[in-house]
């Protein structure tokens, strides 16, 4: 094609959501043995969504029930859990030889997680599922789902031999 610049991706981006949860440990684990030997020249990039930050509204205007240690506290408590997820994470890829990158957001999961994969330009996104019923989805939401029919890369939503 005469006079089109087309840029090459570097690597494929594979996007990995992870959380607290066992179920996005065992996906990151799926994803390395199925995956990424598929892909031997690839990047795996792992997301985690901190739940988005307390509402403080005008009641509390004086601070009475929000003090700055229990912000303080709140704060400390998001980045200790963000170090304890990416922690476990990298028990899970240790042994394998893959460039990792770490991407922490924080907002509503669905659309940070949409939103990174559309800025990483990713070319797969891996999410776990937490197995809800019809009952608990429909209350919940899902969030793999939302993903799944909102993101323009094929998504590997994967389920644990548990459920």
């Amino acid at each position: 094609m005469e006079g089109v610049n087309m840029k090459k991706k570097e690597q494929h981006r594979i996007v990995v959501a992870v959380d607290e949860s066992q179920e996005s440990m065992y996906a990151l684990s799926w994803c390395l043995s199925n995956l990424v030997p598929r892909s031997p020249d690839c990047k795996l990039v792992l997301l985690y969504v901190k739940p988005p930050p307390p509402v403080y509204s005008s009641i509390d205007a004086p601070g009475y029930l929000f003090s700055n240690d229990l912000i303080a506290n709140l704060e400390k408590y998001g980045t200790d859990l963000v170090r304890s997820v990416m922690e476990r994470a990298e028990a899970v890829y240790r042994n394998f030889n893959i460039d990792v990158e770490r991407v922490v957001g924080s907002g509503e999961a669905k659309d940070v997680i949409c939103n990174a994969v559309k800025r990483l330009e990713a070319d797969t996104l891996v999410m776990g599922s937490h197995g809800y019923g019809f009952l608990k989805r429909a209350f919940l939401g899902s969030v793999s789902d939302y993903c799944a029919k909102n993101v323009k890369c094929p998504v590997v939503i994967v389920k644990s031999h548990d459920k």
